[in-house]
């Protein structure tokens, strides 16, 4: 198996593994209970409390657990928007996560103004419109740190810089940048940070919500007192320990890691680029995680293209997993100035640390061969 779709989930590392079965083994306490075996499931929960933090240059007072990125989303948008009711205005980017775009919908049907910043054909948002765009009227400025599907990096200082001069609280999801940039959240500015964990070789069902010492916001599940009173319900103590010991591997090997990644992912551009015609790379040329290719390939189907390389045992994906059962075309590849068949025919290749150089091999030994077949049978005009 070549498994290239890091961006939608990695696989568990297996000291994550280890760790989560000796837990599961040992220890059942609800961390809330004030005998030993709760003080001792709480012990966990607060080292990887820890561990998170540290991994993001934050207090661990500043990590509240939820059961996702999606949802850390979700709080970050509506909890602060409920805590601030006299503003009605939020601003966020074309390419966001559907885990932020359908919230803001959401938003604008219950009467708030949702500004959207338009990208430009490398997928970084105009700071001219987001500038423009700021009111004493905005509450929350929520723009992705790294797009999950061309894997542009937006210039976030930035965005923290023009949405301070207006006393603006700024919300970035972060869940595909985290493990793939160093990241710290306190020099990056934000007020607020979304990640999660199986994007880092963690366990699935678990994610956290950075929140700045300061920053107000609502609860977002009302009931006990877990999560400072902000995210009540007894905590996913095995997914937070799994969570917690994915950011200690990451904090210990984040820089190989990046550094293995670029050097298979360089070496793969380059040899789809130079083996397949008519080939168009989507996302920045630089300012991108360099785990993250996406191709579009002019005359044919994304999905003919991914079930041909399945047959082989190489998975890929045609965009976010979120979407992957829509057929809608990607609003994120409209938005960077794609024609739907063009949008149609791109296709992501996210590598991760499990990959290796063979892997690169295999696909560009089939992919051109599947491009050249699947082109011979489909209405494809080379002269077009």
């Amino acid at each position: 198996m070549v498994y290239l779709d890091n961006n939608a989930t990695t696989p568990l590392d297996p000291a994550v593994a280890e760790k989560m079965a000796l837990f599961m083994r040992e220890q059942f306490g609800n961390p809330s209970s004030l005998y030993p075996i709760g003080r001792e499931a709480k012990e966990y929960v607060t080292r990887a409390r820890e561990e998170i933090a540290r991994a993001l240059g934050v207090h661990r007072s500043e990590i509240v657990f939820t059961a996702s990125g999606t949802e850390a989303d979700n709080f970050a948008l509506l909890g602060v928007l409920e805590a601030i009711p006299d503003k009605k205005e939020i601003i966020t980017s074309a390419i966001e996560h559907p885990a932020v775009i359908r919230v803001a919908n959401h938003l604008e049907k219950k009467g708030y103004k949702v500004s959207y910043v338009p990208v430009d054909s490398a997928g970084t948002i105009d700071l001219d419109f987001l500038r423009d765009a700021l009111t004493p009227q905005t509450a929350l400025v929520s723009i992705m740190h790294a797009n999950n599907e061309i894997g542009t990096i937006q210039p976030i200082e930035s965005v923290v810089r023009l949405a301070k001069e207006r006393d603006v609280l700024v919300h970035t999801d972060a869940v595909q940048s985290f493990g793939k940039v160093e990241l710290n959240l306190d020099k990056l500015g934000v007020d607020l940070a979304s990640i999660s964990a199986h994007k880092i070789y963690g366990p699935k069902g678990v994610g956290a919500l950075y929140i700045r010492k300061g920053t107000h916001i609502q609860p977002f599940v009302h009931g006990g007192h877990q999560e400072k009173g902000l995210r009540a319900g007894t905590e996913n103590t095995i997914g937070i320990v799994g969570f917690g010991e994915a950011a200690r591997i990451l904090t210990e090997r984040g820089k190989k890691d990046r550094d293995h990644v670029e050097r298979l992912a360089e070496p793969l551009k380059k040899g789809i680029e130079s083996t397949i015609s008519r080939v168009r790379f989507n996302g920045h040329p630089e300012k991108r995680v360099k785990n993250t290719l996406n191709f579009a390939f002019p005359g044919l189907e994304a999905e003919a293209i991914l079930l041909a390389l399945a047959t082989k045992g190489i998975y890929v994906s045609t965009g976010s997993a979120c979407s992957s059962e829509s057929e809608e075309v990607s609003h994120v590849l409209l938005s960077i100035g794609l024609r739907p068949e063009i949008a149609r025919s791109s296709v992501r290749m996210s590598l991760g640390r499990f990959n290796r150089e063979e892997d690169v091999k295999t696909v560009l030994r089939e992919l051109p061969e599947i491009i050249e077949k699947l082109r011979k049978i489909s209405a494809f005009d080379p002269g077009e």
